[in-house]
């Protein structure tokens, strides 16, 4: 059983989140594509050249050698200041992610290299700054209209549109380094970011389980020691189907591996080969929200658990990540989590994941939070009307670690404050902490 809105993963899903997990693929292409670029607008100048020559058009062809010379100094300009622009705008915005890191969590620095708007802004700035040093090369000596071969008229015009894109992104870009010194928008692209993972995820649970064939195998980690990223589930999938066996994924997304651990338990037939089974376990030093369901909330709980330390003492900010999670687990509430069964085009299940339970979500968004909140009523108040609103939403048969947490933040509190009015007041749920 799958849950609404579940599509199918595609062969290139973990490719494509490793190159949005680098900072040069983008700017890299971007190069490419601004020396095709100039190369075009080059061979279209000459073009232009060619046929006001073959019209005798002298007149024409010396207009645009003014034009072009005219241009010059603004392609100079822009050659020489974009890469000390480059600089000084990326030193203050690596002192800004430092800055976030430090007040949120080092986890924030991956929606900084993940951003769009911050690889595209790197990539204009680079293809302006290449384009510009390719337009002077196009620069002639010569000023006759009848021995000129090129005059870099079209190729001045894209330079100023570049240099336009490139200030309307350096705004955009700005804006998008100052939130991520926000807590609110900080938290709210992680949730945002989790709930594109539930989306992609199928969700499977006791219904769908079936019996499977003996193991017959297992296949250990050869690579690197490191956290399981992601895995190719459509490659698996298809390997699976191929050799006519089951495979189990053993270790969750996000469990530490080492060289040897047992990744993948056979069933029903012989292994695959070891060469066929390459580039479908990822790992990586860091765990990564492409396919990792229990990682959004891992990120949010470290906020809030910095946000009410001794030194940081921001219980609001703690506040903000709870409501997040209690989003979160809301949405998860009545959805079936636990075992998920990946099958092929005919229906026969073939690979199979455990994704974490519904008790394993409500500990990680609770247990630490709890733990740390009994001297805070803002943080008590708005955790009890956390658990309570899930209460309301849960089944009867999820509402047993929900009642747990209740009952030990209870206990907790009337441990730590021993005044009866103090403790009934960081005792009264309430949505916004103190309201």
């Amino acid at each position: 059983m799958s849950h609404r809105g579940y599509r199918p993963p595609r062969a290139l899903s973990p490719l494509r989140e490793h190159l949005r997990e680098t900072f040069w693929f983008a700017p890299a292409l971007t190069l490419v594509c601004a020396v095709v670029l100039w190369l075009v607008a080059s061979a279209l100048d000459e073009q232009i050249v060619a046929y006001l020559q073959d019209e005798r058009a002298y007149d024409e062809i010396a207009d645009l050698v003014s034009i072009a010379e005219d241009t010059k100094t603004i392609v100079v300009t822009v050659s020489s200041a974009m890469m000390t622009f480059i600089g000084v705008v990326f030193s203050i915005s690596l002192v800004a992610v430092q800055m976030a890191s430090g007040q949120l969590t080092p986890r924030v620095v991956r929606i900084f290299v993940r951003s769009r708007i911050s690889k595209l802004t790197l990539s204009v700035f680079l293809a302006t700054f290449v384009f510009s040093l390719l337009v002077l090369s196009s620069y002639e000596s010569t000023v006759d209209p009848r021995r000129v071969v090129s005059v870099p008229f079209l190729q001045s015009i894209l330079t100023a549109v570049l240099v336009g894109l490139s200030l309307l992104l350096f705004i955009a870009y700005v804006s998008s380094t100052l939130r991520l010194m926000q807590v609110g928008p900080v938290v709210d692209r992680i949730t945002r970011d989790s709930f594109h993972v539930l989306r992609r995820m199928p969700v499977g649970g006791p219904q769908e389980e079936e019996v499977l064939p003996a193991e017959s195998g297992q296949i250990p980690h050869a690579g690197h020691a490191g956290v399981l990223r992601d895995v190719n589930v459509a490659r698996l999938v298809r390997i699976a189907r191929r050799q006519g066996v089951v495979l189990r994924l053993i270790p969750r997304l996000g469990d530490f591996v080492v060289p040897g651990t047992p990744v993948l338990a056979v069933h029903g037939g012989d292994a695959p080969a070891r060469h066929a089974l390459r580039y479908t376990v990822w790992v990586g030093v860091e765990r990564t929200l492409h396919q990792d369901l229990a990682f959004g909330l891992r990120q949010l709980s470290d906020i809030a658990l910095r946000a009410l330390s001794p030194a940081v003492n921001d219980p609001t900010t703690a506040v903000q990540c709870l409501d997040r999670i209690v989003q979160f687990l809301a949405a998860v509430a009545k959805l079936p989590l636990g075992v998920v069964h990946h099958r092929d085009r005919k229906g026969a299940v073939r690979l199979i994941q455990d994704v974490p339970e519904w008790a394993d979500l409500v500990d990680l968004g609770f247990e630490e939070i709890r733990r740390c909140a009994t001297e805070s009523p803002q943080v008590t108040r708005r955790l009890l009307a956390g658990i309570d609103d899930l209460v309301a939403l849960a089944g009867p048969e999820r509402q047993g670690p929900l009642l747990r947490h209740r009952a030990l933040l209870v206990q907790a509190v009337e441990r730590a404050v021993p005044d009866a009015a103090e403790r009934e007041f960081a005792l009264l749920p309430d949505r916004q902490g103190i309201g």
